[in-house]
């Protein structure tokens, strides 16, 4: 019985699995994102968020304990640089796991596992929802200069408009009709 033990094997040894999680981790450290199955990514987000944890604190011994898990220099640079200044008030979460569906060989269930910092469409539509500002109903009192100017140009706007469509609209009929079609057989027949 498996009683208390929380880890998935992946199918595959000890040696094996530590072999995968540390290729997986360089690879979402260099990339940012990766694509995987849905079980690796989630043992991939317990193995690599201590690491960013660590990361935050650039020191000589979290240096060499990164490197004792990842043994790859690039990805070293790579996390303590630029990842840890991105994630240095962000208290935890640093990965998102986005389903993708199955894949078409095995049916397998596909992932999308990211550093939540790192995507530029959702941090550009947070920060549009942020500079927005809140707009009221209630009619409250408006600077009588700056509204005047505004309103006249936009109404001359409106008529320069109205006959510029009421031209394309005279020449829109003007296009020839098509001779009718010639009548059935049977409506020949009833002729003659």
């Amino acid at each position: 019985m498996r009683h208390g033990n929380k880890i998935n094997h992946l199918g595959r040894t000890h040696s094996h699995r530590d072999a995968l999680l540390k290729n997986l981790a360089i690879s979402l450290i260099q990339y940012k994102r990766i694509e995987t199955t849905l079980a690796k990514a989630k043992e991939l987000r317990k193995y690599v968020e201590p690491l960013i944890t660590k990361s935050k604190n650039d020191s000589t011994h979290s240096r060499r304990t990164v490197f004792s898990y990842l043994q790859d220099k690039e990805a070293i640079k790579t996390l303590f640089g630029e990842i840890a200044e991105k994630v240095a008030n962000r208290n935890g979460g640093y990965t998102r796991i986005i389903k993708l569906g199955t894949r078409f060989g095995d049916n397998a269930e596909v992932a999308l596992i990211e550093l939540v910092d790192y995507n530029e469409a959702l941090l550009t539509s947070a920060e549009e929802k942020t500079t927005k500002t809140r707009r009221s109903r209630r009619g409250g009192k408006k600077a009588e200069g700056a509204a005047a100017p505004v309103a006249d140009e936009s109404s001359a706007e409106v008529v320069e408009a109205t006959p510029a469509t009421e031209v394309v609209a005279e020449a829109a009929p003007a296009v020839e009709e098509a001779p009718e079609a010639p009548a059935a057989e049977g409506e020949e027949t009833k002729e003659a």
